[in-house]
């Protein structure tokens, strides 16, 4: 998987930027998690789930893997249903050792 694979045209700034951002997330652990998360759901979410999501993209990306592996636990304002969704999101790895076919911190 190298990025986007869908259009952004049909979305608006807002969704349009954190489409960029989750794909530009600096690991690519997490670009691949946030990226296909946020191509698969972002149109459908809701405002105060978008404020969430940014929220969540705020947070440091090695504190994100951590929580997201849980090499260390998540703290309580990131306890929620939504950081779940994303935590379990199984992206799909391409490409030359991307291993089983799909995989995550949580396989």
């Amino acid at each position: 998987m190298t990025g986007i694979t869908q259009s952004s045209a049909d979305l608006d700034v807002r969704r349009r930027k954190i489409l960029f951002r989750a794909w530009h997330r600096g690991i690519r652990e997490m670009d691949l998690i946030f990226g296909q998360f946020a191509e698969a759901e972002l149109a459908g979410l809701p405002e105060e789930v978008l404020d969430e999501l940014e929220r969540i993209m705020a947070e440091e990306d090695n504190d994100l893997v951590k929580w997201i592996t849980g090499e260390k636990p998540i703290p309580a304002e990131f306890d929620t249903p939504l950081f779940a969704r994303i935590a379990s999101y199984k992206p799909d790895f391409e490409g030359p050792g991307a291993g089983a076919g799909t995989a995550g911190p949580r396989a």
